[in-house]
């Protein structure tokens, strides 16, 4: 029994290629397929997803099935992606590589149809994304961009956004010198 969860069927040097490579045509995969698939993950996006880590599994692993082998490959991932994710943020270029920049799907409370169907997001997906900022449609937006990572920043027109912290600051600071002259003058 040991020595199936001990004894590494491919040679080390093989199984930490193979696991490189594998990361790597992930991740150009994943860059080509756009930053939509980063973002909120819907039903096809999933499944993608899920498929893919399955398909990729035997190529990684190759004909070794033992806990050392897959522990090897769990530490090669690891520590690939700790590298590339530290490289990435001291090299810009790498960033721009591997994230991409921001794009604008959406300026003047007008769409930019092209560039939606561009990044493969739909209306819908936008329309979500302004009422969870407190908005009803696109005419309530300055700007609408999807980020790097995947997340879509909406901006609103100003007098629609919602009350910030500083906001209630304010209005209570107000409502309390009303208060306070309206004392005043009763006495």
């Amino acid at each position: 029994m040991w020595s199936d969860l001990v004894d590494v069927a491919i040679p080390l040097s093989e199984k930490v290629a193979r696991t490189v490579l594998v990361y790597v045509a992930i991740l150009v995969l994943l860059r080509i397929a756009g930053k939509r698939n980063l973002a909120e993950f819907n039903t096809f996006d999933l499944v993608v997803m899920l498929l893919l880590a399955n398909v990729v599994q035997n190529a990684v692993i190759g004909p070794d099935y033992s806990l050392l082998g897959g522990l090897i490959g769990a530490g090669v991932l690891v520590a690939v992606n700790a590298v590339l994710v530290r490289l990435a943020t001291v090299v810009p270029g790498l960033r721009n590589l591997f994230e991409g920049h921001a794009v604008v799907l959406a300026q003047g409370g007008k769409m930019r149809t092209r560039t939606l169907r561009w990044m493969g997001i739909r209306p819908a997906e936008i329309a979500v994304a302004i009422r969870r900022q407190g908005g009803h449609h696109i005419r309530d937006t300055e700007s609408v961009v999807l980020e790097p990572g995947g997340v879509v920043i909406v901006q609103l027109k100003e007098g629609i956004e919602r009350a910030t912290h500083a906001d209630l600051v304010e209005l209570n600071e107000r409502l309390a010198r009303i208060e306070r002259a309206l004392a005043h003058r009763s006495s």
